[in-house]
């Protein structure tokens, strides 16, 4: 793994639920220094009781300066405009947020970072701070978020992409999008903390007592409930089978009315990322019911590998991604096969946490993941900067300053 940098991230809140980004730089940050930068967003916010507190709870974290979050991770909350369409706001937010950073870096004593940039919305940041290096890890098409402008987030992502020394992405279709901007694109699948979700497999992890509550056989889901949920679909499991219990695990961002009413769907509300695994403890199946669109079929869904990892079997929509996992995931296309999938199962009886499936996402590690990301940025750095007298071979647009390996 890479050792001795200053690694600035910019990615979603630190404070939210723990995703790819902050996976990788907890790992990162065992042999390096990391400043999380927390999000400026990639929509417009709406008049909503949800986006005031949102907006207020930014303000509180910027009031709070920089602030040690862990050994080795500093966290900044960055005052923006969310005004992406806006070109003078793009530059007033550059200069900002630019200058919010190099004060952030000053006082922490970073010396040319390597910038790792999670979202498109820093592209204007990117390459001002000096850095040894620039990373694009994209694992969205952030283009397709509902309440984005497509064109402004499409253009910032494009003037990334040329300035980056380093393209990740999380998915084969991502890569087949991106690679064209960059010849340095790189597919680097997501990976799970398999010790944490397999402790759904032990004896000794008990379900917690809501859970117990409800009925089998349960049909289980946990993570964000939003527009890319097809509750449509699990509303019509939930009525072709109303001995079965659908339990939907995490916060509600999207109109819950197509499932709400339904004696047997139980919206219980999200759950610390800590208690995930006691609560897969409890499921006979898995759900990945995302909606297939342009978004999704570009995901690589966390939730996948965790639910292996904890050994349970999986039932999704056609996702490519979650189509490379083979055997370990049913895939259905329609919800009468979706349905036919989970009663398959039951009826083999081949439920709940299984050991021998957790053990087969042993390679899927977060840290092997990690290992994979810092050969590529070793790679990276040593073109950025040859040994003297090599010829230099850069990406289209690269034009930062470069830094050896420390």
């Amino acid at each position: 793994m890479i050792a001795g940098h200053d690694i600035i991230c910019f990615a979603n809140d630190w404070d939210s639920d723990p995703l790819s980004k902050k996976h990788i730089m907890v790992r990162l940050a065992k042999a390096n220094r990391v400043l999380w930068v927390d999000s400026i967003g990639v929509r417009r916010p709406r008049a909503t009781a949800r986006d005031a507190r949102r907006v207020a709870s930014k303000l509180r974290r910027f009031l709070c300066g920089v602030r040690r979050v862990e050994a080795n991770i500093h966290v900044l909350s960055p005052l923006a405009l969310p005004l992406h369409d806006q070109a003078w706001a793009q530059r007033l937010n550059g200069v900002i947020v630019a200058e919010s950073v190099r004060g952030a870096c000053r006082r922490l004593g970073f010396r040319e970072p390597i910038s790792w940039v999670f979202t498109p919305t820093c592209a204007n940041i990117a390459g001002a701070l000096d850095e040894a290096l620039i990373v694009y890890h994209c694992v969205d098409e952030y283009t397709e978020f509902t309440g984005t402008d497509a064109a402004a987030v499409g253009s910032m992502e494009r003037e990334l992409m040329n300035k980056a020394d380093l393209v990740v992405v999380s998915s084969a279709p991502l890569l087949a999008a991106k690679r064209e901007a960059n010849p340095y694109t790189y597919l680097v699948q997501h990976g799970v903390d398999v010790a944490h979700f397999r402790q759904a497999c032990m004896s000794t992890t008990e379900m917690p007592a809501d859970l117990a509550a409800i009925p089998r056989p349960r049909l289980g889901f946990h993570g964000l409930i939003a527009d890319w949920i097809d509750l449509a679909l699990l509303a019509d499991v939930a009525r072709a089978r109303p001995d079965w219990s659908i339990v939907l695990l995490g916060k509600i961002d999207t109109d819950p009315s197509a499932v709400a009413a339904l004696p047997n769907v139980h919206l219980m509300g999200p759950r610390p990322y800590g208690w995930l695994p006691s609560y897969c403890k409890g499921f006979d199946v898995a759900l990945v019911p995302f909606v297939v669109n342009d978004l999704t079929v570009a995901a690589n869904p966390l939730k996948v590998r965790e639910y292996l990892a904890a050994g349970l079997p999986v039932v999704s929509t056609a996702l490519p991604e979650v189509e490379r996992l083979g055997e370990l995931v049913r895939i259905a296309r329609r919800s009468d096969d979706f349905v036919g999938e989970i009663a398959g199962l039951l009826e083999e009886g081949d439920t709940g946490p299984r050991p021998w499936v957790s053990r087969r996402m042993d390679s899927e590690s977060w840290d092997a993941r990690v290992r994979e990301l810092s050969a590529l940025v070793v790679a990276a750095l040593g073109r950025a900067r040859p040994a003297e007298g090599a010829a230099v071979r850069s990406p289209v647009g690269v034009g930062s300053p470069r830094a050896t390996l420390r």
